[in-house]
This record gives C-alpha cells, structure tokens and sequence, in this order.
C-alpha cells in the first residue's frame, strides 16, 4: 500500500573523485564522519532508510514540513557539513592526499514529495515507489555546481517563497527521463559559507608552565616518516617505555583535539593532543594531560642529508614546590625514560612504510 511523504537526500559531492584518487582508508573514515554528522543533524523528524555510499536517504510519512522548516534543515545540515571540513582541515595531524582534500567536498540536497512504501529486510527498511525513483534520477542533473538545495515541483508547486533567506536565489529547471519531464527550482547554498565561523586551535599558553627537561636524538630517515612514528598512537607503544597501549577515546582519524587512554605499567592517563603546525622542514605538536598540568611538546626538524632531530620537552604547570619535587626526585627518571624511549622509536622508524601518496 502505497503512502505519501518527504523524500530528502543529502549527497556528498565529489566523493567519487576524492575515493579513486585517494588513500582508501582515510577517504572512508571522513565520509562515514560525514555522514554521522548529517544524521546527527537531523531536526525535523526524518527517518534514515539507507546509506547510500555518498547519500542518506532520508524520508518522512504523511503531509510535509513546511518550506521554511525544510529551508532551516538543508541549512543547518549545510553548515555543520562544512564546518566539520573546515574544522579537520586546520586540525588535521595527516598529510595524505584524502586528508588534504576532503575540505573540497561539498554537499548538495535533493527534496521531493511523492509516494513510496517500504519493506523490511531484516534490520533494514528500504523504500520502493517511483518518487523514490524520481528523487534518486534527481541526483544526476545539468546544475553547474554541486552545492545546491533542489526542490520538485511536487513539494514546491509555485515559485520557492522569496523570504527565506535574503541570499537565496532560485532557478528553475527540468530533467527529462524516460518517463517524462521533472520540473524543479534549485538554490546555489554555497553563500551559508560566510556563516561558518570556525578558527584554528590556539596553541597552549606556555608562559604558565616551566620547561622541567628536554632530550633530543637524530634519526635517518626523512621529516614526515618520523613524524608518522612518533605521532602515531599506533605505534606509541611500540617505543615508549612504560606505555603497554593506547585506546583511542575520540576521534577517528589523528587531529588536535583526539583524546587517548594511556595504559601504563603504573595505571592509565587520559592525553589529548592540544596543537599542531606542519612544515615541509618542521613539525611541532603537542600532548597535555587531562587536567592541564603537563605538557610535552614534540619538535621534529630536518637538519638535511636525510637526518630528522626529534625532541621532546616536557612541562610542569608553574608550581615553586611542584617544580622543586619534580627536579629531586623525578627528573633523572624520565629523563633516562625518554632517552631509552628515543632509542626504542629508531626501529618503529625503520618499520615505518607510507603510502605513496603521503607528501
């Protein structure tokens, strides 16, 4: 029995592109983080039928939302799409090429009102009707650029209401198919840019805390391997002394910001990575402890002839009585520590194999 509803699909544009030219499994993880905050997003009641790779199709049974109601969901969907792009792309740890273009993405919205009915396949409900039909042959249109709200004629049958936003400017066309003409009106959504408001990661105030010690060790090997190395927590306790694994709390992919469970010989600390700055000839980020009273800053630099200097600072928020604890009875330790650590990290380096297409 066939039913009438919304039909509302958000589509990642240039996926395609951005998964067969590029490193497979980052291009994965940003697009299923994509996706989540697409759903996530959801305010007007909308049911997820599939992931379609690129595309969710959302739907909604009975009379539709209002325009101004959709208008304020494509919207908000829009916004915090790129926002999280632009987000990653200054907090990004990674290099590769998925990384590096994934804030090229964009994202456009197809909307139409029709009838269509579902059937349940185990845990999944799938729509069929020729309106989900309809809206999926909208996917592929003659639109210049891909990031646009389109409206059918079915939802929308006069002209778009003008008071929606005063940036929108609407154009109309068609698709024909094999079964006729699809009429539409459709709005460029790339000026809701200018509303996103995201700024990079300040790095941590140093000027309140003292730099308790530093070690440093030359290794053969090349600026962004070492940093892979060493930054990765994959690796981290292959050569970090005391450091059994590392659980990742957070975030899929490395950026400023993911926080890790340190598991250690002696209990678990919760670190997460607070600032971050990459150079073809240095890299420089760093780790804080959960409450912000240590830090320890990595600085990996080329001194040239395919030799990287990696040191590690370590600092202790300004405390006279902590400082002077920490200098009598611990210094020594760690310091000791973070040499053998060192040590430990020039056969991690060796092992080290990058993508062909990490810069």
């Amino acid at each position: 029995m066939e039913s009438k509803g919304l039909l509302f699909i958000p589509d990642i544009s240039g996926f395609t592109r951005f998964v067969n030219e590029t490193e497979i499994d980052h291009s994965r993880l940003i697009i299923e983080e994509l996706l989540e905050i697409l759903i996530d997003a959801n305010e007007i009641g909308l049911e997820v039928s599939e992931i379609e790779g690129d595309a969710i199709l959302f739907y909604k049974y009975g009379e539709s939302p209002g325009v101004q109601e959709i208008y304020q969901q494509v919207a908000d969907m829009f916004r915090r799409f790129h926002q999280a792009l632009i987000s990653y792309d200054y907090r990004k740890y990674c290099q590769c090429k998925a990384c590096m273009a994934a804030v090229d993405l964009s994202l456009k919205i197809i909307t139409h009102y029709g009838e269509f009915t579902g059937y349940n396949v185990r845990n999944f409900n799938k729509l069929i009707g020729k309106d989900v039909i309809v809206a999926h042959q909208l996917l592929k249109n003659d639109i210049p650029q891909h990031e646009y709200w389109l409206v059918t004629k079915n939802l929308v049958p006069d002209n778009p209401p003008e008071d929606l936003a005063q940036w929108i400017q609407w154009n109309s066309s068609s698709k024909q198919t094999e079964t006729g003409e699809i009429p539409f009106h459709y709005a460029q959504l790339s000026p809701l840019k200018k509303e996103i408001n995201t700024k990079p990661p300040a790095r941590p105030d140093l000027s309140k805390k003292a730099k308790m010690l530093s070690v440093s060790r030359d290794y053969a090997t090349d600026v962004i391997t070492l940093f892979h190395a060493c930054g990765d927590f994959n690796f981290r306790s292959q050569w970090e002394e005391g450091v059994e694994k590392v659980e990742e709390v957070g975030h899929f992919l490395p950026r400023v910001g993911m926080r890790c469970r340190f598991v250690m010989k002696n209990g678990e600390a919760t670190i997460y990575s607070s600032s971050y700055s990459y150079g073809t000839e240095k890299i420089e980020f760093t780790e804080t402890n959960e409450g912000n009273d240590s830090l320890r800053n990595f600085i990996l630099e080329n001194q040239g002839n395919n030799k990287v200097r990696l040191t590690i600072e370590f600092y202790l928020r300004k405390n006279p009585v902590r400082q002077y604890l920490f200098n009598l009875f611990r210094k020594k330790k760690m310091e000791e520590s973070l040499q053998r650590s060192l040590s430990n990290l020039e056969e991690v380096v060796k092992e080290i194999k990058l993508p062909a297409n990490i810069d």
